[in-house]
């Protein structure tokens, strides 16, 4: 599998290129969310704010309402916890093109629960006129800006960052509020079961995948890009085929995130299949390297495999070196398990 290096910041300058009226805000972590070269590039339209994110949210949601369109850049923490009444009332509230990216999503980053945003995107579901995205490869974080810009109103953005892996064609970018199929169930009987991924987890479950097709199980595999709105109805037709429910696998609190958009959805469709989420069980992380807490908190692709044999009533054995056969791409180096 294909892994490139500093998608975003290459893909930023490109994008604002014809586009005066783009500009970036850092919360004083530059280097640390891929906004050097657009400072480089575009030095009149970089704004540093410092270590102050409630003013920077601020000053985003006034440089808004004179026209420009403010790309806010800092961790995931910072912004929705720290700024969230100015994220609602200078920017939500009157429904502001702000775009705001937040990095080292859920366990990402080593940096323990300080730096981890385990619940942002429940935090955010909930208010008024926002849209989220999520990125898993570098497909993603191309496709996001021009997704972003196409909304008229305030969008959060759950950014990977540094060295991220390519998934997905470059030539097939990711559409507003639909979602991928990554593998599909077949025809005939549909699909054994169907999941549903998001993020730094759909690897894993594309590993999973591939050793379950191995053992005769047929998974239909959905990617999410866009966690609200969430009403794609693929999500509600592949639940609908397979035969032993729904599995979703988020990085991210299981309230509030991804396995409740597909609760939610298949709730108001009336389709009546059972639903496991894997995320976070109402627990902080702890800090340790990403492949470590995929493990810790059963996110990997070895934890994916045994929800999915609890599910259909069969057992594989399978084991570590079972998954390490079809890794996809390695985790990232050393020198990036760093928080900052």
């Amino acid at each position: 599998m294909i892994t490139e290096t500093q998608v975003h910041e290459r893909n930023l300058v490109r994008f604002a290129a014809d586009k005066p009226e783009v500009i970036v805000f850092s919360g004083d972590l530059t280097g640390s969310t891929e906004i050097k070269l657009f400072r480089d590039t575009y030095p009149d339209r970089f704004f540093s704010l410092g270590m102050a994110e409630q003013n920077m949210m601020s000053w985003a949601g006034g440089m808004a309402r004179e026209g420009f369109l403010p790309h806010v850049h800092t961790f995931a923490v910072f912004m929705y916890r720290r700024a969230l009444d100015q994220i609602e009332m200078s920017i939500a509230y009157p429904n502001l093109r702000v775009r705001m990216f937040g990095f080292l999503p859920g366990i990402t980053t080593p940096g323990g629960v300080s730096h981890q945003a385990v619940d942002d995107i429940a935090v955010l579901r909930g208010v008024p006129n926002m849209t989220i995205f999520e990125t898993g490869d570098a497909t993603d974080v191309e496709s996001v800006l021009d997704l972003a810009h196409a909304v008229d109103g305030p969008v959060y953005v759950r950014m990977i960052r540094k060295e991220v892996p390519r998934l997905f064609p470059a030539d097939r970018p990711a559409r507003f509020d639909r979602v991928r199929v990554v593998r599909s169930g077949g025809s005939g009987a549909g699909p054994d079961l169907t999941l549903v991924t998001a993020g730094i987890t759909t690897e894993e479950a594309m590993r999973a995948t591939a050793y379950l097709a191995g053992q005769g199980v047929s998974v239909e595999h959905l990617h999410a890009s866009t966690l609200k709105p969430f009403t794609d109805e693929q999500v509600v037709q592949s639940a609908a085929a397979g035969r032993y429910g729904v599995l979703s696998v988020e990085n991210h609190t299981v309230s509030g995130g991804l396995g409740t958009c597909v609760a939610e959805l298949l709730a108001q469709h009336g389709t009546g299949k059972p639903l496991r989420k894997l995320g976070l069980m109402d627990t902080y992380a702890h800090g340790a390297s990403q492949q470590y807490l995929m493990k810790e908190y059963h996110l990997d692709a070895l934890s994916i495999v045994r929800a999915v044999q609890e599910m259909i009533g069969e057992s594989f054995d399978a084991t570590e070196e079972d998954l390490a056969a079809v890794r996809l791409s390695d985790f990232a180096a050393t020198g990036q398990l760093e928080a900052l």
